[in-house]
């Protein structure tokens, strides 16, 4: 499942006249990501974190810089040491904020990043894994885009590597998409991506 999934890059919008110290370091942080230099953000975001000990936002993205940088990896070593940095950082994130659907879809991602680095060893322990987080995140948060978007993903990732259609799975990247258009984050710097990746997705849905 090599090509199971790729998450972009993204920016979120933030506010321009950023006054607080957490607000400056976060726009700080993404403008680092966005500029090509992950490990600097990686490490500026878990700094922010250590000075906001009740904020999940600055380890969730630590955590989703190294699962994105994931995707592709060829290297086991490189890979492992990434997404068990990743973990950690969803495990503390989790404490802070639990049942969260932006950190279950972000921990589908992690598995996902396994899965598609060795669909063979690690497809059959964390397949159901993934599955049961999307079923989770969409009873808690069914219009939530990220995880109807990643949910059809994911389905039409396995559809490819089974050699089974993925039509009926086009229908819920349409619903992804009406939800994008109404979704508005709850603070200038909560999760806000994914709109792009399901855009593409839709469109190879109709060629």
């Amino acid at each position: 499942m090599k090509h199971l999934i790729i998450i972009a890059t993204f920016l979120v919008s933030v506010v321009t006249n950023a006054q607080t110290n957490y607000e400056q370091g976060m726009q700080k942080a993404f403008e680092l990501w966005g500029s090509n230099n992950p490990t600097e953000a990686s490490n500026l975001f878990e700094r922010i974190a250590k000075a906001e000990p009740d904020n999940w936002l600055p380890l969730y993205y630590a955590a989703q810089i190294n699962i994105v940088r994931s995707f592709g990896e060829k290297n086991e070593e490189k890979l492992s040491d990434q997404l068990k940095k990743a973990q950690n950082l969803i495990n503390d994130a989790t404490a802070i904020s639990k049942d969260n659907p932006e950190i279950l879809v972000l921990q589908a991602l992690l598995h996902t990043a396994w899965v598609a680095f060795d669909g063979a060893t690690y497809g059959m322990t964390l397949s159901g894994k993934v599955v049961e987080l999307y079923t989770k995140a969409e009873m808690i948060a069914p219009e939530n885009p990220r995880v109807v978007y990643c949910k059809a993903e994911w389905h039409i990732g396995g559809a490819k590597y089974f050699g089974q259609d993925t039509k009926p799975f086009c229908k819920d990247l349409e619903h992804a998409l009406e939800l994008f258009v109404n979704f508005k984050p709850e603070t200038p710097f909560s999760p806000n991506w994914g709109k792009e990746r399901a855009e593409m997705l839709w469109r190879s849905c109709k060629e």
